[in-house]
């Protein structure tokens, strides 16, 4: 009897075996439907809780039309109807992603488009800056030639200068040379002249005296 009966548990788990099915994948709950976890895999079963269309859980096992799910997003277990369930993400899910997807390129372009617009305005202030330095590099660089020639010049005036400094020199030792030579020449013609004149006068006096005992004579002759 007892042999029996563990027979009849083998085969009927057996049976039950061969309708379960075990997943271990992830899964979601299936488009526009709001469907119930239970306590166990009959609508008789107590409802734990409502899944919304999208709610991602883990299959842990599967048993004819029902399947033993956990939550991902939570700590619950229980069991819900297969066909509820699906391997996709579910359209409004994804249109769902999508969306935040797009939100955040459009957020990452207006970002970008951000960036490019303070990049563009540091690349005018930039060039802006550029210009005024090559302006004043040229102002600094006519200057610098004005300079140039104007030293080229003064180097020029400096050598004439100079020049005429050493002929002015040379001009004025020989006006000192000759102012020296015209007055040795006037002191001697002074002299000359000087001694001229006393020679003059001494003939004078010499003839005066010779003509006066001449005529001293001739009145004792007479008388």
């Amino acid at each position: 009897m007892k042999k029996k009966g563990l027979m009849m548990l083998w085969v009927i788990s057996s049976l039950f075996g061969l309708t379960v099915q075990s997943w271990a994948a992830k899964a979601y709950v299936t488009d526009s439907f709001e469907i119930t976890l239970r306590t166990g895999p009959s609508n008789e079963n107590k409802i734990i809780a409502m899944l919304f269309s999208g709610r991602p859980v883990d299959v842990i096992v599967t048993q004819g039309e029902w399947s033993h799910v956990k939550m991902l997003d939570g700590d619950k277990e229980g069991w819900v109807m297969t066909r509820y369930l699906i391997t996709r993400m579910p359209w409004e899910a994804q249109a769902r992603k999508l969306q935040e997807d797009l939100a955040g390129v459009n957020a990452k372009l207006t970002r970008v488009q951000k960036e490019f617009a303070e990049e563009s305005q540091q690349r005018q202030e930039l060039e802006t800056e550029l210009k005024r330095k090559n302006r004043e590099l040229e102002t600094l660089s006519k200057e610098f030639q004005e300079l140039k020639k104007g030293a080229e010049g003064y180097m020029e005036l400096k050598a004439l200068h100079e020049a005429a400094e050493k002929k002015r020199t040379a001009t004025q030792a020989e006006l000192h040379r000759l102012i020296s030579e015209n007055e040795n020449l006037r002191s001697s013609e002074q002299n000359r002249w000087f001694l001229t004149g006393a020679l003059v006068l001494l003939c004078g006096l010499l003839i005066g005296g010779i003509v006066g005992r001449q005529q001293k004579k001739r009145k004792s002759l007479y008388s």
